[in-house]
């Protein structure tokens, strides 16, 4: 049985939610104006600026995407120099993806509109309500994360990252 309050707070999760997605997809659709770049092209960018190389099982698994997904989002950030693949000298299966000099300041540009986006919406709220949005995105990651190690929230392909061939 549901804890008392359960069901208020599922049905107001249920009409904010829609309303916040749509305020962030309209923000990312202004960050990425005159990029030439979709999202989910984007996230991947972002994925291979926020860490080391990655082969493309790696990248393949932080994207939850499948290997072949991934590969055919790779060729296109390759065909657009964002990306660049190189074999392993000891393993020549293994490819690993890296991002080009060009790739790296297209994600810094971004990086730089979604500071200036969030600063804009942080200046607007009460220091107290800050702290508690961060509290409670934090709480929710938790619980997205736990539910993806006990494996109800795995997927074999993200809709919002696959790519139309």
């Amino acid at each position: 049985m549901a804890e008392p309050g359960t069901e208020a707070f599922v049905h107001r999760l249920q009409k904010l939610f829609p309303r916040i997605m749509r305020h962030l997809e309209r923000a990312q659709t202004q960050e990425l104006i005159g990029l030439e770049v979709r999202p989910a092209q984007m996230t991947a960018l972002i994925a291979l600026f926020e860490g080391a190389v990655r082969t493309m099982g790696v990248l393949a698994a932080e994207l939850d995407l499948t290997e072949s997904a991934t590969t055919r989002l790779v060729d296109r950030l390759v065909n657009m120099n964002l990306v660049r693949r190189e074999r392993d000298r000891q393993d020549r299966r293994i490819v690993r993806v890296r991002l080009s000099a060009y790739g790296r300041q297209l994600v810094e540009l971004v990086l730089q509109r979604r500071t200036e986006n969030f600063t804009r919406l942080a200046e607007r709220m009460a220091q107290v309500d800050r702290a508690a949005l961060l509290s409670g995105l934090e709480a929710l990651n938790a619980v997205f994360e736990d539910m993806e190690r006990e494996g109800t929230g795995r997927r074999e392909t993200s809709p919002d990252l696959a790519e139309p061939t």
